[in-house]
This record gives structure tokens, sequence and C-alpha cells, in this order.
């Protein structure tokens, strides 16, 4: 509440009913301000094609550090390029040496496994062995793709092995083992957004 001064006879003050919101807009436009610078820098603006997964989303850090393999297999540290050999140094300036930080790892989807397996042992060797891989959230899962028919006078294979051709018409047919009609192979799930590949 406010007083008002008055002239008066009377030394009483009078109080005042007014709601002195200036201060109030002061504070939340700095406040504004202040959300507005931070969040853009919270981001990551490396332009990557991540491959889709079905994972369960896990909460993020309020301060996550995102190691990036770019199409063309360079690594980026947040925004910044950054070399190979370097890599150790640079994560322990920007982690202070906290070696049990989360690394959220993301790759283009171009990235051979190899080059992604290489940059995970970098981690690994710079002391890092919690790091997460980052993919895009799909919104259903597709379908299985089935595998395709034999042809007409062909023994189906099993999985792997290499396709028969048909025996000529002419030869006497040999005795051929009873087929093994191979399931079809199951869609291995893709890795968990927060999860460590296993070795």
């Amino acid at each position: 509440m406010g007083a008002k001064l008055q002239s008066t006879e009377t030394d009483d003050l009078v109080e005042n009913h007014e709601i002195n919101v200036t201060p109030f807009i002061d504070v939340i436009l700095v406040l504004l301000i202040i959300f507005m610078v931070a969040a853009p820098l919270s981001t990551v603006d490396v332009a990557v094609d991540l491959p889709a997964s079905n994972a369960q989303v896990q909460p993020r850090p309020d301060k996550p550090v995102y190691l990036t393999v770019k199409s063309d297999l360079v690594l980026a540290l947040g925004n910044d390029d950054v070399l190979r050999p370097s890599l150790g140094a640079t994560l322990d300036r920007i982690t202070e040496n906290k070696r049990d930080t989360r690394i959220f790892l993301r790759a283009d989807k171009t990235v051979d496994y190899g080059e992604l397996m290489e940059v995970m042992n970098l981690l690994r060797a710079a002391g890092y062995l919690k790091i997460a891989l980052v993919g895009v959230e799909m919104t259903s899962q597709p379908a299985p793709a089935a595998p395709p028919a034999p042809a007409p006078g062909t023994v189906p294979a099993a999985a792997g092995a290499a396709p028969t051709t048909p025996a000529p018409a002419s030869a006497a047919p040999a005795a051929v083992p009873a087929p093994a009609v191979a399931a079809p192979a199951p869609v291995a799930p893709a890795a968990p957004a927060s999860g460590v590949p296993a070795p």
C-alpha cells in the first residue's frame, strides 16, 4: 500500500488504494530480455539428417553437451567444429573436467557405423563413458519389410544363405533335404535415445 501526502492540518496519512505496477513491469521486461538472449544459446544449429528412433524420450539436462558427426565426418561440439586430436581437451574445458557428464552424440544417418564407433572410441579414450545417442522421434512404427518370394522352381533359402538355382529339367531329381523355412528376421529395435550401445 502506498500513502499520499496531503497538505492538511492533520498529520494523518491517507491510504492510497492504487497499485504501483511500474516496478512489476520493469522486472517482467528484464526477465523477458534475459530469456530472449538465453534461449538461442541453448540450442544446437548444426544441420544433420538424424535417423528416426522409437525409444522413449528421456529428460534433457540443464546444460547438455552435444557432439555431432556431420555427413562430411567433421566433428562439431555444440555449434563449433573441433579437430579429432583435440576433442578430449575441448571436452575437458567445456565440462570443467567432469568426466561423468553425459555426452549427447548426434550423427547424420549417412555416416558409416565404423566412423561413429571411432568417435565413440575417442570419447572413451578421453574418459567420457556416458554417451547418449540422439535420434529423431518417430511418429509411428514402420511395418517390417516382407522377404521377397522365391522364384518358381527354387528352394527357399535360410536367412543369410545364397539363393539356389533350379535344377535343369532333364537332370534326374536329386535327394533334396526338406527346406528349412526361415522366419522373417526380426527388425532390430533402434538404440535408445539415452542409452550406451552394447559392446
